[in-house]
């Protein structure tokens, strides 16, 4: 059938933020085309029985709205959405866009992407489509428009949600249509051809190019490739990706959606699928997907760690967890459950860092298809189970504690600089350790830094860094001009800088900074790096102070600052491995070793050297976060340790609804909130 928008819905009105009724969000996506219609009316009512506030609907619905080229059938979804409205329960409605329908893929198989190897994929998986091509953005632009014409307005729909997981499986194309976008990229950045061929240092091998006609996607060949080219192309890539978020976007305004709109980043400690910190002024709402490692044995760390990273995208307004697992996933080598409290205590911790809900991927386990062991809110083996008894008690406690919906968390005078590029940088191309994960020390210095009550942002380097005392500058390989200067003006004004090995060697095209390391920061720093010495695997380095470097040292010369700490083994004993100089009214320190043994003494010189001091109690395997709005502040405590704990507190703690007055006895795996006096 066709048709326009059903004529009982009423006009919207403003762009409300999807938390502001005083509800933080909680549900997840919501599949019903994948069960008979008379599963959706249990679905809504244990939706009711657990708490949900908010679904994600039609992520992979396009073949049942468009049944075929431009031939509709919207009774089932507008069914499905009456439901869900009678309900009381929110939608956060998506775009299908992640599912192209197999008639579209018949119709048109030059959509679907090419491999590195010049080979076309075949249909059967999803995000089969190319961010380049002209026929697709007319067909992905077609259902964003129905769409948002025939619901834009409903009330029940709070939020929209183009895609998913934009750039997930489809980040790169090499097709010939991609070839031709990245060409038309190309000269935009570059301007002429000659310097394009300076930035990319093409007389290497003698890949010069004549013209832009010769610049094509970098298909696999022979050999290593120009580290500088695939860089572009990352950058490319993740430009595509953006537009078609815009495409989707502008159609649904163009519709009339008046709603936040806004897409599911995937972020993670390496975040390597787009640059999101450019992405951040065309979202309504920083929303991200997060899967913890079930053999990660902290991976609560690794959870804070990212979650700080998603607030520091955007500190102006709260984001949103929109996918997380209840359980366990079905991709990573050994899929264990989370233990019983581990999804509750998870949930309050993305919310302690300024999500406001909790949403998961999916509403209903599925039977069948490629997802069929990805946990959901309703297991398989159903509602008697400790999984639901779970799920309807974390419902509880985010109705309890609704109240600090549109919240911030409490400013932070530590920041570190984490960027995507720089690591897309340090990945492409020969290196002299290979597989080295560049990321890993920024992790290291969170959970160091977060031991000590200092609750750090983590910002990408065109975050403002005049608000920070303590600035951390960790592995960032990759920096510009602008950059360096604004690490030493932070310096000068009176912030601890400190300086990671790995960061600054080369620059925003991927060049390395000659002249000695760390290029970019080399005088800022007062040292003078000679070479690199990557340890072999096994080996380590001791130091002076007692601390052991694995994997990676340099021979580094202090020409102007302080030898904090030395080599005190191997080749390099008697040569500088920390060192400290006094810049303006601060300090940068520069740390040239993957210092792991005795790491906590080295964050706790470099925390006295700069003043900074804990915002939140301390106390050991108890985290705390403090969230503020304009006339309260609530005290966020999760005990990811296996013995009660005592907190000082004053307040009333919204889980337990009791008065605080001094100190809060926490159980072993439990969660408090108070709502501070």
């Amino acid at each position: 059938m066709t048709g326009g928008r059903p004529a009982h819905l009423a006009a919207g009105a403003g762009r409300p933020a999807p938390a502001a009724d005083g509800r933080l969000l909680f549900g997840g996506d919501y599949n019903p085309e994948q069960w008979d219609a008379s599963v959706w009316r249990e679905d809504v009512a244990l939706m009711r029985e657990a708490g949900v506030t908010t679904v994600t609907l039609g992520v992979f619905s396009w073949a049942f709205v468009e049944v075929d080229d431009d031939v509709w059938e919207w009774d089932w979804f507008d069914e499905v959405v009456g439901l869900l409205h009678d309900r009381g329960i929110g939608i956060d409605l998506a775009t299908p866009t992640a599912a192209p329908p197999t008639w579209l893929h018949r119709a048109h198989p030059e959509i679907i992407p090419v491999d590195r190897r010049g080979i076309r994929y075949h249909p059967g998986g999803r995000l089969g489509w190319c961010a380049s091509h002209p026929t697709w953005h007319e067909y992905s632009t077609r259902i964003a428009r129905r769409l948002g014409e025939r619901y834009g307005d409903h009330p029940a729909v709070r939020m929209w949600h183009v895609g998913n997981e934009l750039g997930g499986g489809n980040r790169l194309c090499f097709c010939d249509v991609s070839s031709d976008a990245f060409r038309a990229w190309t000269r935009e950045r570059y301007g002429t051809i000659e310097a394009l061929n300076r930035a990319w240092g093409t007389a290497v091998w003698g890949l010069r190019y004549r013209s832009f006609d010769d610049v094509i996607a970098p298909l696999a060949s022979e050999s290593g490739q120009n580290p500088s080219m695939l860089l572009a192309f990352d950058r490319f890539s993740s430009d595509e990706h953006l537009a078609q978020f815009r495409r989707e976007r502008d159609a649904l305004r163009a519709a009339g959606v008046a709603t936040p709109i806004t897409t599911n980043l995937m972020l993670d400690v390496g975040g390597s699928v787009a640059d999101y910190a450019g992405w951040v002024d065309d979202l309504d709402v920083v929303a991200i997907d997060h899967y913890t490692k079930a053999a990660d044995p902290h991976r609560e760390r690794e959870l804070a760690f990212v979650a700080s990273r998603a607030r520091g995208l955007d500190r102006r307004r709260p984001w949103l967890v929109m996918e997380q697992s209840i359980s366990a996933v079905n991709w990573q080598r050994r899929n264990a459950p989370k233990v019983a409290g581990e999804a509750i205590r998870h949930s309050v911790q993305y919310i302690a860092h300024g999500s406001d809900g909790a949403l998961f991927f999916q509403w209903r386990a599925s039977a069948s298809g490629v997802e069929q062991y990805h946990s959901g809110l309703v297991p398989h083996a159903g509602t008697r189970t400790q999984q639901w008894r779970e799920v309807v008690r974390l419902g509880g406690i985010l109705n309890r504690i609704g109240e600090v919906a549109g919240s911030l968390v409490e400013p932070s005078s530590v920041a570190i600089v984490a960027d995507i590029p720089a690591k897309w940088a340090w990945e492409e191309g020969q290196k002299p350790l290979h597989d080295y994960p560049i990321e890993a020390a920024g992790r290291r210095w969170h959970e160091a830094l977060s031991a000590r009550g200092l609750v750090p942002d983590v910002v990408a380097p065109s975050a403002d860094l005049a608000r920070y005392g303590l600035i951390v500058v960790p592995g960032l390989y990759a920096v510009d001009d602008s950059f360096a200067d604004a690490i030493r003006d932070a310096a000068a004004a009176g912030a601890t800088v400190v300086i990671g090995h790995l960061s600054g060697i080369v620059d925003e095209e991927n060049r390395i900074r000659t002249g000695g390391y760390p290029g970019a920061f080399r005088e800022v720093l007062g040292v003078f790096g000679e070479e690199f010495a990557p340890l072999l695997e096994g080996d380590e380095s001791l130091l002076a102070s007692g601390a052991v470097a694995v994997d990676w040292t340099e021979r580094l010369r202090a020409v102007d600052a302080e030898v904090v700490d030395a080599y005190a083994s191997g080749p390099l004993s008697g040569l500088p491995a920390v060192t400290r100089r006094r810049v303006g009214e601060g300090e940068a320190w520069y740390v040239s070793a993957d210092i792991r043994d005795e790491f906590d003494d080295l964050v706790e010189r470099v925390v006295a050297a700069s003043g900074v001091t804990p915002r939140v109690p301390v106390v050991a395997r108890v985290e705390a976060v403090r969230r503020v709005g304009e006339e309260r502040s609530w005290l966020f405590l999760i005990n990811h340790g296996e013995t009660d704990a005592v907190v000082p507190a004053i307040g009333f703690e919204l889980v337990a609804g009791a008065e605080v007055s001094g100190s809060l006895a926490l159980p072993a795996g439990g969660v408090a909130v108070v709502r501070e006096s």
